[in-house]
């Protein structure tokens, strides 16, 4: 890694050490909110858009660009990853699994990916980005955590009380961390190949695993989890965000990572506290706020800094991603305030 890339805002934050200001990047920072975006997007299919490089890669950059944040996250999609595992993917808007797995004798259709490079064109577009990129700018690279990644594969689309998952869960424990098991290992291969082809760290997403209780999360989840962050190189960052459970966040922490995500749910100061002191935190505004008048987006975002007490190891980013209709100017707004109000 250069060393502009060390000894940025960005990583040096990861790492709690003392930077100039609070860094801040937005989970969906490149979407539809942007009219840059969906200028590049019309025309192609979600999933025809996600396998196209360069147009990946030009949102990637148009994003940070327009925003000044202090890191691009790479755009893709979570479910992709499921495609070279035998599972049907498509988006109707949303993501849609044609042949979801439901019992332990579909397993017998679903294979682990052996070849990642059945997912060259994430890596290209990883490329395309860091070449373009500021060199003191960090390329986040990301994938769904297991449990999340297992959830839309089971469930076959969105769900509010994954009653499908839930019951292959408690049904066949057998088969549900076989399957976990290799969607793991797949896991592991991508975000290796994301960190050799230029991202300087990753994200996990658990953007499901908050309908769990502790007791089912520490079973069912938790070893999945940390065998993710486990396996990835010694050296590289990793990012671990779970959404919609502040009950989880001690078993979050457990599960590893340098930062762990907090999501709205709970106040800064007490979530920090709850996973240590000793890791790096990253949020937490609620993204509804970005629909209030500037003065209560400043005083808002306000409130989230001095939850820090001025302590280093803490990036700012909203409690989840950007909404699809959002007005682009709050949010660049937000990081202009962010980097006035967390200057040191």
């Amino acid at each position: 890694m250069t060393p502009e890339l060390q000894n940025s805002r960005f990583l040096k934050t990861v790492r709690r050490e003392p930077t100039d200001t609070t860094p801040i990047w937005i989970m969906r920072q490149a979407g539809r909110y942007l009219p840059e975006y969906q200028a590049v997007r019309s025309g192609h299919t979600f999933l025809e858009f996600c396998k196209r490089p360069d147009l990946a890669a030009q949102v990637t950059l148009d994003a940070q660009r327009i925003l000044g944040v202090d890191a691009a996250i790479l755009f893709a999609d979570l479910p992709t990853i499921l495609e070279p595992m035998g599972f049907e993917l498509d988006y109707q808007p949303g993501p849609q699994i044609g042949n979801p797995l439901r019992t332990g004798k579909d397993l017998d259709r679903i294979r682990e990916v052996e070849d990642i490079d059945a997912m060259s064109y994430v890596f290209e577009t990883v490329k395309l980005v860091r070449q373009d990129l500021p060199a003191d700018i960090p390329l986040i690279g990301f994938c769904g955590s297991p449990f999340t990644l297992a959830s839309y594969a089971i469930e076959g689309a969105g769900s509010k009380n994954y009653i499908h998952t839930k019951s292959l869960m408690y049904r066949d424990p057998g088969a549900w961390h076989e399957f976990l098991g290799r969607l793991s290992r797949s896991v592991v291969k991508h975000l290796r190949k994301q960190l050799e082809t230029g991202c300087q760290l990753v994200q996990l997403f658990d953007s499901w695993a908050g309908c769990l209780s502790p007791d089912d999360y520490r079973e069912y989840v938790l070893p999945h989890t940390r065998s993710v962050i486990e396996a990835l190189p010694d050296d590289a960052y990793v990012i671990n965000f779970l959404t919609g459970n502040p009950a989880l966040l001690p078993l979050l922490r457990e599960s590893g990572g340098d930062v762990i995500g907090l999501d709205w749910r709970v106040d800064l100061r007490e979530g920090w506290k709850t996973v240590g002191h000793d890791v790096a935190v990253q949020g937490n505004l609620d993204p509804v706020v970005l629909f209030a008048d500037l003065d209560s987006i400043r005083q808002r975002t306000k409130a989230v800094l001095d939850a820090t007490d001025g302590r280093p190891g803490h990036i700012f980013n909203l409690g989840h991603g950007v909404m699809p209709d959002m007005n682009p100017d709050h949010v660049k707004a937000l990081v202009k305030m962010v980097h006035e109000m967390g200057a040191r």
